[in-house]
């Protein structure tokens, strides 16, 4: 705290007694007493203790975690429904039955890892989320309290009444004129190697879905039935992406955002992975691991890229989504469809798929993807158990191990993914043996997802890594 480390941005809170207010540890407020602090593993924790969120610092912007052992995975599951607006409030068991495990047992993993029950975190993103709002933008107040969760603007205004000890308007930094868009803000942890990460989005961007110019990534958004546009950028003069969104999805805010967070791998602790790879991470400190927008969009375009390049793959994908992707209604530029829908692909016959230059036995596997997904046999949400569903995966035809563990890593958010047999990993490490590979790798756990980032950027560099090079 007294160093105002980011390692530990969004890691802990500080609640000070002598002003009653809640801190991120990066906060350049006057530094309290120590005698005066206490800390606290979420915001929620802090605020239940009867704490208010600063103004200066802004606790709602900090950073999440990326825990990787599985109690931590667990909590991190319900946090991730609760930020993207899915937590089933009403039906906590059912998650937990999704989740595989017993309720008592998930609310316990819950109160342990933020200090709070569910619910509390609950009411806490809402508030933090509505704070956000109240602070960034000129949107009515009813549109913050429905954007934010709260099913009525009465219950809204009680409970930030309740919890802050003031009125909605008194947070209400920008003047209410009518908004032509909304703008958000997403922390991270220093550094953050953007140019790699949108480098390898670029290369990979779906013509009429996706777009990158500059600095900036666009791309279109089709959740239910909400659809629109976003653009993200960094900001020079703070560890933040600036998201610009069109209006028309307000109403879907929490998950846009969070589906942001997870494309831009917003919650890696950069510094600490760098420690653990040693030199292999010397050339490209902020590496991260892209996620996944859209999983099913990642899915298919991932069984498209078997054994073809990225450039073919790309293209296929781009006929993919002109035949059955749909227009969007407000065309932005060359942002003109949006990602075909599991439930469409399942619809369409298999000759149909092939019909567009793709070899038949992969449109098979992207219609029994699309059949499965569509069906709930199959989820591809990070939420899910990754090693059953890189096992479910591997059951449809046409998706073996490589396949199966590159959509865990993307889509699945898995930090520990390495994939022996792909060609670029072999050319870096100068080794073909997957089980020598394998084992070299191990250095690398828990975090070989990073690892396998980190020897394809390898390739692009002039000289030739050998596997000596690379141990950490």
């Amino acid at each position: 705290m007294l160093t105002r480390d980011p390692r530990f941005d969004g890691v802990f809170f500080v609640g000070v007694a002598t002003t009653h207010i809640y801190c991120r540890t990066v906060c350049r407020a006057k530094l309290p007493q120590k005698k005066n602090c206490t800390f606290y593993a979420s915001a929620a924790a802090a605020e239940q203790a009867g704490f208010r969120p600063c103004l200066l610092c802004r606790p709602e912007l900090a950073p999440g975690n990326a825990p990787i052992d599985a109690t931590g995975r667990l909590a991190a599951a319900v946090a991730r429904r609760i930020e993207d607006g899915t937590f089933p409030a009403q039906r906590f068991g059912h998650l937990a039955q999704e989740l595989g495990v017993s309720e008592r047992h998930l609310r316990r993993v819950v109160q342990q890892a933020f200090g709070v029950t569910p619910i509390e975190l609950l009411q806490t993103h809402r508030l933090l989320l509505a704070k956000r709002l109240l602070t960034d933008t000129a949107l009515p107040m009813t549109d913050v309290a429905y954007a934010s969760g709260f099913s009525s603007l009465r219950r809204f205004n009680a409970l930030f009444q309740e919890r802050y000890r003031l009125n909605p308007s008194q947070f209400r930094k920008v003047k209410a004129v009518a908004p032509q868009h909304l703008i958000c803000e997403l922390t991270y942890r220093p550094p953050l190697d953007w140019p790699a990460l949108l480098s390898y989005l670029a290369e990979r961007a779906v013509t009429g879905v996706e777009q990158v110019v500059g600095d900036h990534y666009l791309r279109t958004v089709g959740l239910g039935p909400h659809q629109g546009w976003l653009m993200v950028e960094p900001v020079a003069t703070s560890h933040t992406l600036r998201v610009t969104l069109s209006l028309s999805l307000v109403q879907v805010l929490p998950s846009v955002l969070a589906r942001v967070k997870a494309l831009f791998d917003l919650a890696a602790e950069p510094q600490q992975i760098a420690a653990h790879l040693g030199n292999l991470a010397q050339h490209h400190p902020g590496l991260r691991v892209p996620g996944a927008f859209d999983g099913f969009e990642i899915a298919m375009r991932t069984i498209l890229g078997q054994q073809i390049s990225v450039k073919a793959a790309t293209t296929l994908m781009g006929r993919l989504v002109r035949q059955f992707g749909e227009l969007l209604a407000l065309p932005v530029d060359n942002l003109t469809h949006l990602t075909p829908t599991a439930e469409c692909i399942a619809q369409a016959e298999v000759a149909e798929i092939a019909a567009l230059g793709i070899i038949g036995a992969r449109a098979q596997s992207i219609q029994a993807l699309a059949q499965a997904v569509s069906e709930g046999r199959i989820s591809l949400s990070p939420d899910r158990s990754v090693d059953l569903t890189v096992a479910q995966l591997q059951k449809l035809p046409g998706i073996g191990p490589w396949t199966a563990h590159y959509i865990a890593m993307r889509v699945l958010g898995d930090p520990d993914v390495f994939l022996p047999t792909d060609l670029g990993i072999q050319k870096a490490l100068g080794e073909t043996n997957p089980k020598q590979i394998l084992a070299e790798a191990a250095q690398w756990r828990p975090w070989r997802s990073y690892a396998t980032l980190h020897l394809w950027q390898s390739l692009h560099r002039p000289e030739a890594i050998g596997s000596q090079r690379v141990r950490a």
